[in-house]
């Protein structure tokens, strides 16, 4: 019942300004956690050996204040309000939203307002594949910042949310392929992965379900295409349910990737309409979602 609280807490008031201009969010601090440990240890030899140690001290650190803060009074008022901030679909929708909004405007403002959701290059992006690339967004984002986080809740509580957290903001910061995190980060990056290869499917499920689709075949030939172990997942339900191609070619740092299209059968010339569908979709989930958790909590 708690997660079911937190969850109608983060979709009714998202992340306050108010609050979080005064004070860190929480994912700050990992982030903090996570570049100080980079800063630290990701130089001279064994950087693969270090960049494990690193992660087993983040999840090791995670778990523990997880049980630490279990031991506070009125632990249970304090574990949904931490819960309800560790969420994201309020914030995720309204991001998502956000470049809808701005295409309407103009190109450019949409090409703008999506750099700040995606890490591809967008300087010659037309508006479907500014579209795209929000569409692609809101599925992958779903499944790590709602679907996972509230996963990992119903099966250990706050200590293996803030484990599943924390790990997934070390693979945003140095689970990369680059000459500096090839090694380092490479723990992290698998250990993500892992993380995610239940709640990712769940998340396509809980797409396809909520749009009463109930074909697999499309989905599951398609998700092993994309580049991911797992946002192949959400992002090929979401263009089954929209019937919109995604993924497909896109330049990063000035190269052009000739990646495969996930549903090569839908539409390409995704607008902002088809951005406030995916929106629409991410509610659906979501409250499919909340549904779940209730039955859970039920029994």
């Amino acid at each position: 019942m708690i997660l079911f609280l937190a969850m109608l807490l983060d979709a009714a008031f998202g992340e306050p300004r108010a609050i979080w201009d005064r004070i860190p969010h929480p994912a700050v601090l990992m982030g903090s956690v996570v570049g100080g440990l980079d800063l630290r240890l990701n130089a001279g030899r064994h950087r693969r050996a270090k960049g494990v140690a690193a992660l087993a001290m983040m999840v090791l650190g995670a778990y523990a204040l997880g049980h630490a803060i279990a031991l506070i009074p009125d632990f249970g008022l304090l574990e949904g309000i931490l819960a309800a901030i560790l969420l994201a679909q309020k914030s995720l929708v309204d991001h998502v939203r956000s470049v809808a909004d701005a295409l309407r405007i103009s190109l450019t403002e949409g090409r703008r307002t999506v750099a700040m959701i995606v890490g591809r290059d967008t300087a010659a992006m037309n508006e479907a594949a500014v579209s795209r690339a929000a569409i692609e967004s809101a599925a992958e984002n779903l499944s790590d910042g709602v679907i996972a986080p509230a996963f990992w809740f119903l099966i250990g509580g706050l200590p293996l949310m803030l484990v599943y957290k924390i790990t997934n903001t070390a693979d945003s910061m140095i689970g990369h392929r680059t000459p500096r995190h090839e090694e380092f980060g490479w723990a992290s990056a698998r250990f993500d992965d892992l993380l995610n290869l239940i709640p990712a499917r769940l998340t396509a499920l809980l797409i396809a379900v909520s749009h009463g689709h109930i074909n697999a075949r499309p989905i599951l030939r398609d998700a092993p295409l994309h580049r991911s172990p797992n946002a192949g997942w959400p992002e090929a339900a979401m263009a089954v349910v929209l019937n919109i191609a995604l993924s497909g070619p896109r330049a990063y740092h000035g190269v052009m990737s000739d990646f495969p299209w996930v549903w090569p059968e839908g539409r390409r010339d995704a607008g902002p309409h088809d951005v406030d569908a995916a929106c629409r979709a991410l509610w659906r989930a979501w409250a499919m979602m909340l549904a779940l958790v209730a039955v859970v909590a039920l029994i």
